[in-house]
């Protein structure tokens, strides 16, 4: 294939975690958002070493497997990758990615493993219980959007008035919010210009009790941007009580299933496109309410992390315990790494002697804290830290360890360490197959075997997907296995502390627009006292001269620091 022709395939199977593997005669081509057994056409934008990828430009076929329900806007908004496929359908296709990965790592195993499949959502729509969704419009000057980004672009949003994945309450409190900030001709924050009002609305409903918590999200700036407002509504303050007023309204006529634990309004005038707040104030109610997993109780406000998928996160966790299996003894010390807000660990408690978690987010270890205490955990510890840091200087040795690792998996300087403990098993949870493979060859490669696996459906629809693994301890043949790990020849780029450079790069032209180079931001690493890899772009020599970090990238930069938790 040549790069800028176009051609037309078949589409005969999806990668992880959305790469459609499209047959063009003898020659195969990757190109994404495509579904299994539909017929596309595409421009090839890459070929590297006889790999073709390509941009989807039209689906000339649909596949004889699209006979799900979907909403008005499946396609062109960004959220959902599978919404066309029967639910089972979608579950063999995530499924089907999960084991072709954990094949390629395993090949080399001796022993026999056992994957068991992928466990379903047990709700598939209208299952989530957050979102955000952004203010903007679907076209350049067009009118008020409120919604999700629309698929591969930072710009345009559209507004998902019938979102399978939110169920009814969603829907009208977005329809709503929308419409009246509409009818007041309030402006929306541009995000190249950085002015406007309008951001995001954050909303988050309790799946046990149905209490509803909403954020409204704006800039200290005028409202109306110098323009004529609707008579009547100049002044700010009568405009965020009419919003408050105005969702009041749908709960007392009774048009809301759940009910109101507390309206908010957030100031945020950072220019990274992110939710978070200079100022919060409360309009209504409280600003948390309580979730309930597994016999837990959890304090949830609107900062707080916490899975999207309460119904499925009782799948997932009841996987890992179930894993975890039979402690041998009440006196055990288990290990919990990237922790989160400690549900996990929680889990364990009641079998476990001490349960020590570390995670590397402040907020969720003292979310953690305080959660433990509340459900009468007096056995758990929370420690805020970089697992790479923190395993150098905490003295218990762990009897079991369990990891849940953010989307990129364990640092390779942190893999080592646990290694070194030697416990007899470790359950991994991972929510990127890709980054779970790679970590798990090194476990392989130092005496660590597979003994089972599952996928679980935490994200339906979407083309994420958790996988649970059990490793056991085995004996390293010293006549057949020898490791040399260097670590100095690695290209440690991605794995630098708090978030890779990709991520940050990524970060920024997604909050900003702006676009930054490896120099840059290891320039403003300098800066913030932030540890960057030896002599990596030093200049040649003393009197070299090097581009300097504008103040706008460097602003930009330092808030993706700051949302990645270094700064």
């Amino acid at each position: 294939m040549k790069k800028g022709q176009v051609y037309e395939g078949s589409v005969v199977r999806v990668d992880f975690p959305n790469k459609g593997i499209v047959c063009v005669g003898e020659e195969t081509a990757v190109v994404k958002n495509s579904l299994p057994g539909q017929k596309v056409k595409f421009s090839v934008n890459k070929v590297r070493k006889g790999k073709a990828e390509g941009r989807l430009l039209e689906v000339t076929e649909k596949s004889p497997l699209e006979t799900g329900r979907t909403c008005s806007l499946f396609g062109l908004c960004g959220g959902c990758t599978y919404l066309s496929l029967p639910y089972e359908e979608q579950l063999k296709v995530k499924e089907e990615q999960v084991k072709r990965l954990l094949d390629s790592a395993l090949n080399k195993q001796e022993e026999a493993w056992a994957f068991e499949g992928i466990k379903g959502s047990p709700k598939a729509y209208e299952y989530r219980n957050k979102m955000e969704f952004s203010f903007g419009d679907e076209y350049k000057d067009g009118p008020l959007a409120l919604g999700m980004h629309k698929r591969g672009s930072f710009y345009d949003i559209v507004t998902v008035a019938d979102c399978e994945i939110v169920d009814a309450d969603y829907r009208l409190i977005l329809q709503t919010v929308r419409d009246y900030f509409a009818q007041e001709k309030v402006s929306f924050f541009h995000r190249m210009s950085h002015e406007g009002y309008l951001r995001h609305l954050l909303v988050r409903k309790a799946s046990r009790t149905g209490e509803i918590l909403v954020a409204l999200v704006t800039t200290s700036q005028d409202p109306w941007q110098g323009e004529t407002a609707v008579e009547g509504s100049l002044d700010v303050d009568a405009l965020i009580t009419g919003f408050k007023d105005l969702l009041l309204s749908l709960e007392q006529d009774r048009k809301l299933a759940g009910k109101f634990a507390g309206i908010l309004h957030i100031t945020n005038d950072s220019i990274a496109d992110v939710v978070q707040s200079d100022r919060t104030e409360l309009l209504y109610g409280q600003e948390y309410f309580y979730e309930e997993l597994l016999g837990l109780k959890f304090k949830i406000s609107t900062f707080s992390f916490f899975q999207t998928n309460s119904y499925s996160a009782e799948v997932l966790y009841q996987t890992a315990r179930d894993y975890v299996g039979d402690l041998g003894g009440s006196d055990k010390t288990v290990f919990d790494l990237y922790s989160g807000t400690g549900t996990i660990a929680q889990l364990m408690a009641p079998a476990a002697g001490k349960v020590i978690g570390v995670e590397i987010v402040e907020e969720a270890v003292e979310a953690a804290k305080k959660n433990a205490a509340a459900n009468g955990l007096d056995n758990c510890e929370f420690i805020a830290g970089d697992v790479l840091k923190v395993l150098d200087e905490v003295e218990e040795k762990p009897d079991m360890i369990i990891l849940d690792p953010p989307r990129d998996g364990i640092h390779p300087k942190a893999l080592p360490k646990i290694i070194a403990y030697g416990v007899d098993h470790i359950v991994y949870i991972s929510c990127k197959p890709t980054s779970l493979v790679r970590d798990l060859e090194v476990f392989l490669e130092n005496g660590y075997r597979v003994d089972k696996a599952v996928a679980v459906d935490q994200f339906p629809w979407t083309a994420n997907v958790e996988t649970v693994v059990l490793l056991s301890k085995g004996e390293v043949d010293s006549k057949k296995i020898r490791v040399e790990f260097s670590l100095e020849d690695m290209d440690m780029s991605e794995f630098q502390d708090g978030a890779t450079y990709t991520q940050i790069k990524d970060y920024v032209l997604e909050h900003s627009g702006l676009k930054v180079s490896n120099l840059y931001i290891s320039q403003i690493k300098r800066k913030c006292g932030i540890g960057v890899g030896k002599n990596y772009n030093l200049p040649k020599s003393e009197d070299s001269r090097q581009p300097q970090c504008p103040p706008e990238k460097e602003k930009a930069i330092r808030e993706a620091f700051k949302y990645f938790g270094m700064i």
